[in-house]
């Protein structure tokens, strides 16, 4: 995600309320049905820029730092919503729906067969994974 989006992500998580950074991101996978997780390096650079925007503040409780919205932080929400401005999960998706939800069912699956297949299975995984992912690229380049 671009910069401004991953801003604007972050107002929206803090909409749901005051949360850590660590928490945000969560949140922002789950709004995203698992399709984004932002790393802590897109995350708190955000965040600081929100606050020197006076969209957020910050406030250190129990070893963490805390961000909430302001009232500045609020009205700009309120703007994006009043010009219809999808989320930026949303706008992700570029019409391929179907397709990422495949991608993350897939994904739930591959976990499962790490955390309980034998290594046979485990091995077996990875290569239909990366056969998978090498039929994508050859119909992308035969169109």
């Amino acid at each position: 995600m671009r910069h401004g989006e991953v801003r604007a992500a972050l107002l929206l998580a803090l909409r749901q309320g005051a949360g850590h950074g660590y928490e945000l991101g969560q949140r922002l996978e789950r709004q995203s049905g698992g399709t984004w997780s932002p790393s802590a390096g897109s995350i708190y650079p955000n965040l600081q820029r929100l606050s020197d925007e006076g969209l957020v503040t910050s406030e250190e409780r129990d070893g963490k730092r805390i961000y909430a919205l302001t009232r500045s932080g609020i009205a700009e929400l309120k703007d994006r919503a009043s010009r219809g401005e999808a989320a930026p999960w949303e706008a992700m998706d570029g019409g391929g729906g179907e397709l990422r939800d495949a991608v993350v069912a897939l994904k739930l699956a591959a976990k499962q067969v790490s955390l309980v297949g034998t290594e046979v299975q485990r091995k077996r995984a990875t290569e239909i994974v990366i056969e998978a992912r090498r039929q994508l690229y050859e119909l992308l380049a035969n169109g």
